[in-house]
């Protein structure tokens, strides 16, 4: 067993597989795993230069083999997979090199595509390999430990005696794509009994590798790394990485010093850069140091702000929140002059939306900021996972805490409506449920003391509203501790309210003030989860003049929060273009 072999070894692995096979072929935009089948001498040969090079751990070519990434049927999917670790068995016959069957991440399709699905399709890959003959499942360059507790313990359950090993991918930042510390990965796979050896590989070089590895503590743990060759540049369209061999192997040395048990290459690394590595450790370099202890960071101490919003919310007290548009120009006077009445009126919260329906407006952060600088009230961006990846997402929360900001409302955001689909693209590399998590964590390693308090948004409108009561619940799970529900209208809405009380979560019932007939069918029949019954719009007519119909958008919206405010933690209000007036006398009229 592979265990038994690290008691006394120091164990070698391959290196990279997919930008090897391209650096061969000249092949860089064929998915390898396809070469299973349609051409597997390629394979077999870049086996066998690994373990000429001196490797005594092999990894089969499926890393990418899943059927969201290579779009074949199952049946194909499961010939992939099996011929994968057939060419790598026959491989590793005559050297008794161990062979372990890759598991990549699979990344959804859709942004909310069914985790059980997901969980299903890496069961179905871990089955294909087991009935090939793996002994040993490695799932590679994972971002976060998602699913490895519950597929590891599948396959331990099947046959308890199958080593289940688990790499990450950690940027040089040490943080992974979902923006989760290499300290926060080690603590939660430490305690995942089915997966026997983990580690690190891909994302980033030897240096920063060594780096984040030397602060862990990991002692008795059987670690491996398996770092790039280094960061790689992107020339005629393709990734290079450079040919480094010497270096790479004595920073690999250095990591080897540590005391990691297995060491080798991911992208960027060939069979002579195990052979480099391989002649290190037969000379016996360097001996084994212990790792330096993690160093303290004396931060500079600041004062915690004071959130008046959540601190009346955890007391139970009734807030009001505001909804301010950001404009689609720099033209800010509006915006800054309802935030001055909105301060002078005392509400509680100014909420600032980020570009809804994926119509361009002034970064709500950016605003969101301004207002709280130069008002001082409270401020909360909604921050959507539509344009920007996780390094935009985490810069952006950085940036809104050191101006101040405290809260943020996480929403997965509208996608890029159809006809500018050809030239601009979603990002979604979170969703909310993700982008949740994401500010839990940063509360706990980055932010501290000074946290930021995280919303989320509730659609009761939907036909299903148990279904979207379940989302709430997972979206709380995951950090949130209050919700914005969408504009309430029907008395049946309001009723279901009542059922919420037990949640352990805060409630802020949404009211969007009608200003016209034409406003009224506009809602009705353009924004999405929004429906304003006949009653209601059969107050307004083509005729009124504008203040007769604010007038009778106002007494609507007092009698819909006299309604909502029983079984509410507060009342948040949209504004409608920026009628900052509305609200304010809408919220004098409740009493």
């Amino acid at each position: 067993m592979i265990l038994d072999y690290l008691k006394k070894n120091i164990l070698l692995t391959d290196g990279a597989m997919g930008t090897y096979y391209a650096e061969l072929t000249g092949d860089y935009h064929t998915t390898c795993e396809l070469a299973n089948l349609q051409n597997p001498d390629i394979i077999r040969e870049i086996h066998r230069q690994y373990l000429d090079a001196g490797a005594m751990l092999i990894r089969t070519n499926t890393f990418a083999a899943n059927r969201s990434k290579l779009d074949v049927s199952l049946e194909t999917l499961k010939d992939i997979i099996q011929k994968g670790y057939a060419i790598a068995e026959e491989a590793a016959k005559e050297s008794n090199a161990f062979v372990a069957g890759s598991i990549g991440p699979i990344v959804a399709v859709d942004i909310d595509q069914n985790e059980n699905d997901i969980l299903e399709e890496y069961k179905i890959i871990a089955d294909a390999l087991l009935s090939a003959g793996a002994r040993i499942i490695l799932f590679e360059t994972f971002s976060s430990i998602n699913y490895l507790k519950s597929v590891s313990r599948y396959i331990k359950e099947k046959d308890d005696s199958i080593t289940v090993m688990a790499h990450f991918a950690v940027m040089p930042d040490g943080y992974t794509r979902e923006g989760i510390s290499i300290n926060h990965i080690l603590d939660n796979v430490q305690e995942i009994e089915s997966i026997d050896i983990h580690g690190f590989n891909c994302g980033s070089g030897p240096t920063h590798l060594h780096r984040m590895i030397r602060k862990l503590d990991f002692s008795g743990d059987p670690i491996s790394v398996l770092p790039n060759a280094g960061y790689p540049e992107i020339i005629n369209e393709r990734t290079v990485y450079v040919n480094n061999p010497d270096y790479f192997a004595d920073k690999m040395m250095d990591i080897k010093n540590l005391g990691v048990k297995i060491i080798g290459g991911c992208c960027g690394t060939t069979p002579e850069h195990i052979r480099v590595l391989a002649q290190k450790l037969a000379e016996g370099n360097g001996k084994e140091t212990r790792q330096e202890p993690a160093r303290t960071v004396h931060k500079e101490k600041h004062t915690k702000l004071q959130n008046t919003f959540q601190e009346k919310l955890s007391k139970g007290e009734f807030v009001f929140a505001v909804e301010l548009d950001p404009p689609f120009d720099t033209d800010i006077a509006k915006i800054m002059e309802g935030a001055r009445l909105c301060s002078k009126e005392n509400i509680d919260l100014i909420t600032i939306a980020d570009s809804p329906m994926s119509k361009v407006r002034v970064d709500s952060i950016a605003i969101a900021c301004k207002i709280k600088r130069e008002v001082g009230i409270d401020t909360m961006p909604h921050v959507c996972c539509r344009d920007k990846n996780v390094i935009a997402l985490r810069s952006g929360l950085l940036a809104a805490h050191v101006e101040g900001i405290r809260n943020i409302l996480a929403v997965t955001g509208d996608p890029v409506s159809a006809d500018t689909l050809a030239s601009v693209k979603g990002v979604f590399n979170l969703n909310s449920y993700k982008f949740m998590s994401l500010i839990s964590q940063m509360n706990i390693e980055v932010f501290g003391e000074d946290p930021l308090s995280i919303g989320g948004a509730l659609n009761l409108n939907l036909a299903n509203k148990d279904k979207e009561v379940s989302r709430m619940m997972k979206k709380a799970e995951n950090g949130a501790t209050f919700f914005l529900t969408q504009p309430i209208y029907e008395d049946e809405t309001i009723d279901y309210l009542k059922t919420l009380k037990d949640r352990n979560v805060k409630i802020l019932g949404g009211i969007l003030p009608i200003v016209s007939y034409r406003n009224a069918r506009f809602l009705n029949n353009e924004l999405p989860g929004v429906h304003v019954p006949a009653e209601y719009v059969n107050r307004f007519n083509p005729d009124m003049t504008r203040q007769e119909a604010e007038e009778t958008g106002i007494q609507m919206a007092v009698e819909l929060a006299k309604k909502l405010k029983p079984h509410v933690d507060g009342i948040y209000f949209m504004t409608p273009f920026n009628r900052v007036s509305m609200i304010v006398e809408i919220i004098k009229r409740m009493g």
